[in-house]
């Protein structure tokens, strides 16, 4: 099962829109007989590579994936039913498909008569997909919520400039992390007042690779001049304050699972007290500034017994000298962290 891991994380795979899956069949002496990894959409599924390499002597096989073999037709066929018609006699999943469209993979083959075992390694397999496992078992993205600060906790100065309390080091560290997501997501204040255009950009500031969709929250008309409405990537305007609905929208309409959430104050201030913020990545500057704007907005917090915390999970110098910032990746805790909450999806499952 950790070599089919190893094949589910291969570098350059795409983290989305489809899971990251990986393969190996073995011959009932236990020598490999095929392996094989979902390469990203429209491309064969790990199973079907790991077949096509094993030919006959799938045969008797046992097949272990690090996700329960599709059972559904999309652009490619089932996975279930690749392997039944292979011949293979036992099949070990780690990760039980979350997904509601493919799922049932493994009583297909129950059916068929074909041992199956689930769960080996099950925790390892979804954090290879960690994203996509978080939006179908709750219903919505998972959100990163990313900030730069001063180390008094101000993301502008008094007379409101922002630009740049992060360093060019720390700028270039949130290019690859907005890389890895499949949405991002401001208000339309920070659309009206920074004008971000919201891509993915390289050295030479330049948009590389995929795009992420540009989502807009809020009720105003965005200016036509704004760069987020640039044709460097798609932009969606979400007309609702609401980040109960933007969230559920982005999942059931648009198929969005990661949400990287780049908006001011008051925008995080709303998913926060709604407990809709799985993450938060804060870039930390050394300087001070002893006023202006809060890096949060208000969150009906009054005393300290309620305080919001965060569970430090990585920190990170970017940089060096005098352009050196602090990465601190952190996860919420206690009753006001998201992952403490249990959606609906789950309860009814």
């Amino acid at each position: 099962m950790r070599r089919a891991l190893a094949l589910a994380a291969s570098p350059g795979v795409p983290l989305h829109p489809n899971p990251r899956v990986g393969c190996v069949l073995l011959a009932p002496d236990g020598t490999v007989v095929g392996e094989g990894y979902h390469h990203g959409a429209g491309t064969p599924h790990a199973e079907v590579e790991a077949l096509a390499v094993a030919g006959d002597r799938a045969r008797g096989a046992t097949a272990v994936v690090t996700l329960e073999p599709c059972n559904h037709t999309g652009r490619t066929g089932p996975c279930a039913q690749a392997l039944i018609a292979a011949g293979v006699g036992r099949v070990v999943i780690a990760q039980r498909d979350p997904n509601p469209q493919a799922a049932g993979g493994m009583e297909t083959l129950l059916a068929a008569g074909i041992d199956v075992d689930a769960g080996l390694l099950a925790d390892e397999a979804a954090e290879v997909n960690r994203a996509w496992t978080f939006a179908h078992r709750h219903g919505r993205p998972f959100v990163t919520w990313k900030f730069a600060t001063t180390l008094d906790g101000r993301s502008a100065a008094a007379d409101g400039t922002s630009r740049w309390v992060s360093s060019p080091a720390a700028r270039r560290d949130t290019h690859l992390l907005r890389g890895r997501c499949d949405t991002m997501l401001v208000g339309t204040h920070t659309v009206e007042v920074d004008d971000p255009q919201l891509t993915v950009r390289g050295e030479d500031d330049q948009p590389v690779g995929e795009q992420p969709l540009r989502v807009v929250m809020g009720e105003r008309d965005l200016p036509a001049e704004r760069r987020i409405l640039d044709d460097a990537a798609p932009t969606l305007h979400l007309r609702t304050r609401d980040p109960v609905a933007a969230l559920r929208g982005l999942y059931a309409d648009h198929g969005r699972h990661h949400v990287f959430l780049e908006g001011g104050p008051t925008l995080a201030a709303a998913f926060l007290r709604v407990g809709l913020v799985d993450e938060v990545v804060a870039y930390v500057a050394p300087m001070l500034l002893g006023a202006g704007r809060s890096a949060v907005g208000e969150l009906g917090i009054g005393t300290i017994a309620d305080a919001f915390h965060l569970e430090l999970v990585d920190a990170t110098v970017v940089g060096e000298g005098p352009e050196a910032n602090v990465r601190m990746t952190m996860s919420p805790v206690g009753s006001r962290g998201a992952r403490a909450r249990t959606s609906t999806t789950e309860k009814e499952r």
